[in-house]
């Protein structure tokens, strides 16, 4: 196959990546491997297998690889590109509309319904990843204490991943399989320096301008690029722990209404990170800053994971004979079960009340929601998303744009 063809493929793939990884790995698996001979079978679960182990959005790298596997370094880019490039295009014009328009008062009732539906896609996130993650009882201990760790705790969530796969990798048995293909340490370890210098480069561009926000913004979605194992719901915790509550670059409401309309647009749910990145420069700084910010964010979160591919691709026969890595990853999955609960708690103590507090008791720490503040519309609404999303079985798309309607509707009669 030709480039071309590799563009156009996976063009179509990335305009119509809706609906989270799951319907996004469908998507690929039924033009790579069913509509032309482009992957086979085994080929395609290996590599989705080594992707899910990656932190990132496994959905896209597993197209990158895709890409990797039929034209090389050209053929990686072309198709991990196209996977991001319409959401993030359409994710900058929803931040812009979202500066211009989202103060008035309809335009809030509309946006009440979107985080109504955010708080039941979480919990049907922990359903669908409970099921696969939680395979005895060690599997359930690691959940339980990961959302004590941050519920009760606060712990940051970098620390309860290491946690996990430090317990994983300790304790798993029997040890690594001999006869596994080599790989070539020099020709990765080249790719991670190469790649590490290209990851940095508008980072340090940004140092040399005295451009101390974005350099704040480059480090620290850089880090997050590094923790985001489980999927979006997993890391955004910890991101907006950090955003809200230590750098102060947006608000509580803000973050949730970010969440809610990166669930809209098609690639990965991680480019909510760019709305908050256009958010925050807005905020620091106007217009300009905004679309520099996001679009500092959108580099340094998705080029790690071009370098993941190019690095570490011939890995894939080789980690299926690591047990202790394999072992320490299912920890590390397991973990993330607790994270994303504690996330759900979250989004919904925000949704439902207007003031949400925080009370301190020694080394404990949590919620506090004013029950004064008790918003009857958003419950209304999140019962309305979860017999929508969980009973009926509707899409997510239609799910949102119900509730978003059902909120404006509310609005207009002045009842949110």
């Amino acid at each position: 196959m030709t480039l071309s063809e590799i563009t156009r493929v996976f063009g179509r793939i990335g305009v119509l990546s809706f609906g989270g990884p799951a319907a996004q790995i469908a998507l690929m698996h039924r033009e790579l491997v069913e509509a032309r001979p482009w992957l086979s079978e085994d080929q395609f679960l290996r590599a989705l297998s080594f992707c899910m182990l990656l932190p990132g959005p496994e959905a896209m790298q597993l197209a990158t690889y895709a890409g990797w596997k039929l034209r090389g370094v050209p053929g990686g880019l072309i198709a991990g590109g196209l996977f991001v490039l319409p959401g993030a295009i359409v994710i900058g014009l929803l931040a812009w509309a979202y500066l211009s328009f989202g103060d008035l008062p309809l335009a809030q009732a509309l946006f009440l319904g979107v985080k109504a539906t955010v708080v039941v896609i979480v919990i049907q996130a922990i359903l669908r990843l409970s099921a696969k993650a939680l395979k005895g009882p060690t599997a359930v201990a690691l959940a339980v204490l990961a959302f004590l760790g941050l519920f009760l705790f606060d712990l940051p969530f970098p620390l309860i991943i290491a946690l996990a796969a430090l317990w994983g990798a300790l304790t798993a048995d029997g040890t690594a399989s001999a006869g596994r293909p080599a790989f070539d340490r020099g020709a990765s370890a080249r790719v991670l320096g190469i790649g590490a210098a290209i990851w940095a480069a508008p980072v340090l561009l940004a140092l040399l301008l005295g451009q101390n926000f974005l350099v704040e913004i480059g480090l620290f979605f850089s880090k997050l690029a590094v923790v985001t194992f489980g999927g979006a719901y997993a890391v955004l915790a910890y991101m907006t722990q950090e955003v809200v509550t230590d750098y102060g670059w947006i608000g509580t409401t803000e973050m949730i209404d970010a969440l809610g309309l990166a669930e809209t647009t098609p690639g990965p749910l991680i480019l909510v990170t760019q709305f908050v990145g256009h958010l925050a420069g807005a905020a620091q700084g106007g217009a300009a800053l905004a679309v520099a910010a996001g679009l500092m964010t959108l580099w340094v979160t998705f080029v790690p994971c071009f370098i993941w591919i190019f690095a570490g691709a011939p890995l894939i026969d080789w980690l299926e004979g690591q047990p202790r890595i394999a072992a320490a990853l299912r920890a590390i999955t397991a973990a993330v079960v607790g994270v994303i609960a504690n996330l759900s708690l979250w989004f919904a103590a925000h949704v439902a009340f207007a003031e949400v507090g925080r009370i301190s008791a020694g080394p404990l720490t949590l919620l506090a929601p004013d029950l004064s503040t008790l918003n009857l519309a958003a419950l209304a609404l999140a019962g309305l998303a979860a017999a929508l999303l969980l009973w009926r079985g509707l899409s997510l798309l239609l799910t949102l744009a119900i509730c978003a309607l059902a909120g404006l509707a509310l609005g207009a009669l002045g009842l949110a």
